[in-house]
């Protein structure tokens, strides 16, 4: 058995990708649910942003990447020196990041901070874990919108200030409020609350590479 046997082939994303705005040095796109970012390393996983993008913008480069189950905003450096620019402040985390989750529960804070290092989970992987011992540090703010107390959710902003793999997720299922539908880390009644995991980039600031003036890209969810 070869290591591409091991890997799983994943189901095919009609959704399109929709482009939200067209500048001379990136683009920015709302990623569907449920499509790589990148082409996956099984050959039958090859669609993914990148590769669809490439069709119409040659140049297209990917600067960050959102889990395969996340939807919402991208930036997709369309240059060489766009790609150096962003990536710069990615790394130096000035840009600023916002997401929009449902979790289940009713979260009690209308505002909180939540700092636990999260580790590779070597017994179950791709999984993460919250490790005091192995972890980096993993910093998430998140700000409440909205309770339903028929349904037992709250609809939250969160702002990641570390990108970690998987923090927003774990760091929810950490203090109790899994996000509905996370195949990884929800409990069996967050699981079936939800068709897809609701979690979705919808704000994302950053400099313009070549004018250094705020771009603010904005996306809202559809759920």
């Amino acid at each position: 058995m070869t290591a591409v046997d091991d890997l799983a082939v994943l189901p095919q994303c009609f959704d399109e990708i929709k482009i939200l705005r067209k500048d001379d040095s990136f683009l920015l796109v709302d990623k569907p649910t449920r499509l790589l970012s990148v082409p996956g390393r099984h050959p039958q996983n090859q669609d993914s942003v990148l590769t669809r993008l490439r069709v119409d913008f040659p140049t297209a480069e990917i600067v960050h990447r959102l889990d395969f189950d996340t939807s919402g905003l991208m930036v997709i450096p369309l240059s060489k020196p766009a790609l150096s620019h962003i990536s710069k402040q990615f790394q130096a985390r000035s840009t600023r990041k916002t997401y929009t989750a449902v979790v289940n529960g009713l979260v009690k804070d209308e505002a909180g901070h939540i700092d636990l290092p999260i580790a590779p989970d070597m017994e179950n992987r791709p999984k993460y874990k919250i490790c005091a011992a192995t972890g980096r540090q993993s910093v998430t703010e998140f700000t409440v919108v909205s309770r339903d107390e028929l349904g037992q959710t709250t609809r939250l902003l969160l702002h990641p200030i570390t990108g970690r793999s998987h923090q927003l997720r774990l760091h929810m299922q950490a203090i109790g409020h899994p996000i509905l539908g996370c195949e990884f880390y929800a409990d069996e009644i967050a699981l079936k609350k939800s068709p897809r995991l609701l979690l979705h980039a919808t704000e994302l600031v950053f400099a313009h590479p070549k004018t250094g003036e705020p771009v603010i890209g904005f996306c809202a969810p559809d759920f």
